[in-house]
């Protein structure tokens, strides 16, 4: 039976869903191709006829999950609020591909490493729209602070295993960034 072409269109976006989602929850390298195609509910047979290798996945799965988070938009305040939260900490899998995915990225081939960069210049774009009238300073600096403490603090909210420090360092980077904002 030959697959039409929104089906291939359709299983790719499956397979790109499904491959973002476990690199962000479990990371690259303990992540195969296999268990990619079945949790897209896909044969891991027609993996190739998408992708040419796991790395070109990765990269392709991580332009899915920029765009995919790039649509929520609101106010620098709103998205604090939300970005560094308890929920967002505790859902590496469905949260910000950036957090989840630097530190593998910096150890793949080109094509991680540029999608992860369009991600990031897309990001501090919409940092620097969304920031007040009122930063009347240099906007570029001040969303690329904002975005790079944000993007820390999550990491390192996530890292340590102590509940109460990894919500104070959420609470207060929060707070102060919020003061700035």
């Amino acid at each position: 039976m030959r697959v039409t072409q929104e089906q291939m269109r359709e299983n790719r976006r499956r397979i790109l869903a499904e491959a973002s989602r476990l690199f962000r929850e479990k990371g690259f390298e303990a992540v195969g191709v296999a268990e990619v195609m079945k949790a897209a509910g896909l044969t891991h047979g027609g993996f190739y006829g998408h992708f040419a290798s796991k790395e070109d996945l990765m990269a392709h799965a991580i332009e899915h999950a920029a765009a995919e988070k790039a649509g929520s938009g609101g106010s620098v305040p709103d998205f604090l609020k939300s970005y560094l939260s308890p929920a967002h900490r505790d859902d590496p899998a469905g949260g910000c591909p950036m957090a989840a995915l630097a530190a593998d990225v910096r150890l793949r081939p080109e094509a991680a490493r540029s999608a992860m960069t369009a991600g990031i210049r897309s990001q501090i774009a919409r940092m620097e729209a969304a920031l007040p009238d009122t930063v009347t300073g240099c906007r570029r600096r001040e969303a690329i602070g904002t975005y790079a403490a944000m993007l820390g603090a999550l990491i390192l909210a996530r890292a340590v295993e102590e509940p109460s420090l990894s919500d104070e360092i959420l609470g207060e980077t929060r707070r102060w960034l919020d003061h700035d904002a």
